[in-house]
């Protein structure tokens, strides 16, 4: 019987919590559109200007480091919308299920674009934006009328700006509770550390898009319509550093898979092997909880933890370091660390190339740990999925953790490898 290989890497597949959040989106979109359909569009141009805005954000969505999908200057006009109080003095008075539908159209149709030339947006961080707008509006707006006669007859705008930016935060942290959940799902973490890490990467941009979505509202009041362009600008400018950011490091990471490959086009190692041990690396410091810098940099090292092997006159047989003495696996990975020092920019990921041959008395860091498990795996191994192979490769790394590997290093690949490949639990 052919046996089942689970993917390391996330797969494309939806998850449950992503189902069960394209559903309520479905469900909002159905019920903001009918609403709107029935009781009519209040304020038509005000409506069809924010919703040109929405789409034109949604048009130029990009993709940040961690593959996560963004939209900031759609996000910020629809915040914008849902908290807009009047334009050039005027009041408006749109209810919360039509927020929901000019957001729903002004998302369509910036996505239909990118749908004909086979670019198709994620459902999941879609209808995260708009629960997160559809949440602010149906909290703001009950207020908005009492809110705009303090403004009016008082002339104090302190307690509706209090009222945004308050709900603003709320939404906020919803929105990282949520998508640190779809996160857990998708790619095996611990609670804990998905929301530390969407509080690293993502709130900053929330934030701002946050505060440009409340600037545009207070805005709208003495700008009017002009407001709109005057405040998607500085958005559009940050956009683009943000679009060069995640350029840059994805060019990072092809380089450093590119460099990676020289040992196996060389035949110092196996085909594959860099690569099958950079994502059991990345799938165990998931396991124990890294963060998403620490796995990058971990990933970084795992792809070049081999390079040291070019400095060899006669190749390893099987490039199998597991197999050599200390003291030649200790100098293939101080050479190792001195090419990649080389770079300039990648000192950490070289350092903990060099100490990825430590033993356990010399307190190794966690990522040059789970390196040297995930290496001596795969060198035992060899990418095979037969069970009996790989329930032997583990039972002998548990039995020299004693001295060489981290036990808690080598129970976390235990599990990873077990969703890999069943493996009958030891009794």
């Amino acid at each position: 019987m052919k046996r089942r290989r689970l993917p390391l890497r996330p797969d494309q597949q939806p998850q449950p919590g992503q189902l069960l959040l394209i559903c309520a989106a479905g469900a909002l979109i159905v019920a903001g559109i009918a609403h709107t359909a029935v009781t009519g569009l209040a304020d038509p141009p005000i409506a069809v200007g924010f919703g040109a805005l929405i789409a034109a954000g949604e048009l130029a969505r990009l993709m940040m480091p961690g593959n996560r999908e963004v939209a900031p200057v759609s996000t910020a006009a629809a915040l914008g919308y849902a908290l807009l109080l009047d334009v050039g003095g005027r009041q408006v008075q749109h209810p919360a299920l039509q927020v929901v539908a000019v957001m729903a159209v002004g998302m369509i149709a910036g996505a239909l674009p990118h749908v004909a030339v086979g670019r198709p947006p994620r459902l999941d961080a879609m209808a995260r934006r708009l629960l997160s707008g559809s949440l602010l509006a149906f909290a703001y707006r009950p207020l908005a009328e009492p809110l705009h006669r303090i403004a009016r007859d008082d002339g104090n705008w302190w307690p509706a700006l209090g009222v945004m930016a308050a709900l603003v935060v709320a939404m906020l942290a919803v929105d990282t509770v949520i998508a640190a959940m779809l996160r857990v799902e998708q790619v095996a973490t611990a609670f804990g550390v998905a929301v530390r890490d969407e509080i690293r990467m993502a709130v900053p941009l929330g934030a701002a898009v946050g505060s440009s979505g409340i600037l545009l509202a207070l805005a709208s009041h003495s700008m009017g319509m002009t407001a709109l362009p005057a405040f998607a600008a500085p958005l559009l400018v940050t956009q683009v550093a943000f679009r060069k950011y995640a350029g840059i490091r994805a060019t990072y990471l092809q380089t450093v898979r590119a460099l990676s490959r020289v040992t196996e086009v060389g035949g110092y190692v196996e085909p594959g092997h860099s690569r099958r041990v950079s994502q059991l690396a990345v799938a165990v410091g998931r396991e124990l909880g890294m963060s998403e810098p620490q796995l990058l940099e971990l990933e970084y090292a795992a792809l070049m933890h081999d390079i040291g092997q070019l400095s060899l006159r006669d190749p390893i047989p099987g490039g199998a370091t597991v197999l050599v003495d200390p003291a030649q696996a200790r100098r293939i990975a101080e050479l190792g660390a001195e090419v990649i020092k080389q770079t300039g920019v990648l000192h950490n990921v070289a350092e903990i190339v060099r100490r990825q041959c430590d033993s356990r008395a010399e307190a190794p860091p966690m990522a040059s740990r789970i390196i040297k498990a995930a290496n001596a795996y795969d060198d035992l191994v060899s990418g095979s999925t037969d069970r009996d192979r790989a329930a032997a490769a583990l039972e002998r790394l548990r039995l020299a953790s004693a001295t060489e590997y981290d036990p808690q290093v080598v129970e976390a690949l235990a599990r990873v490898v077990e969703r890999m490949v069943p493996i009958t639990p030891r009794i």
